[in-house]
């Protein structure tokens, strides 16, 4: 196996570990206001993790083979935001808050892990 094909293995399996929610489930979420409102807004528009979750959805959709190096890229991508966001888990109940919907807009609901 080449090194790339080990890397998009690699990310692969990451991916899908860390993106707990359905494509349909995503896409409904994505539909709601929470969602919109998660996230950083450039210029008042469409918010990265929002936009990274539509992206999600076409890939989640896709047949494997079908997937581009870009998409592997962008595999790559939600795997170190989920990562990093985890790492900043305010205390108490995370239920209603921006970091929970924040990561939703990426394909990772934090309450299904606990």
């Amino acid at each position: 196996m080449s090194a790339v094909a080990a890397d998009d293995e690699e990310t692969w399996k990451e991916f899908r570990e860390l993106v707990n929610m359905k494509p349909a489930d995503l896409e409904k979420w994505l539909g709601t206001a929470d969602s919109r409102a998660a996230g950083q807004h450039k210029d008042g528009g469409e918010s990265t993790g929002h936009a990274s979750g539509r992206r999600i959805v076409e890939i989640l959709r896709a047949k494997r083979d079908d997937l581009s190096e870009e998409d592997y890229a962008h595999m790559r991508k939600v795997v170190g935001y989920i990562h990093r966001h985890l790492a900043q888990r305010p205390s108490g109940d995370v239920t209603g808050t921006r970091w929970r919907h924040s990561l939703m807009n990426w394909g990772h609901d934090p309450l299904v892990d606990t």
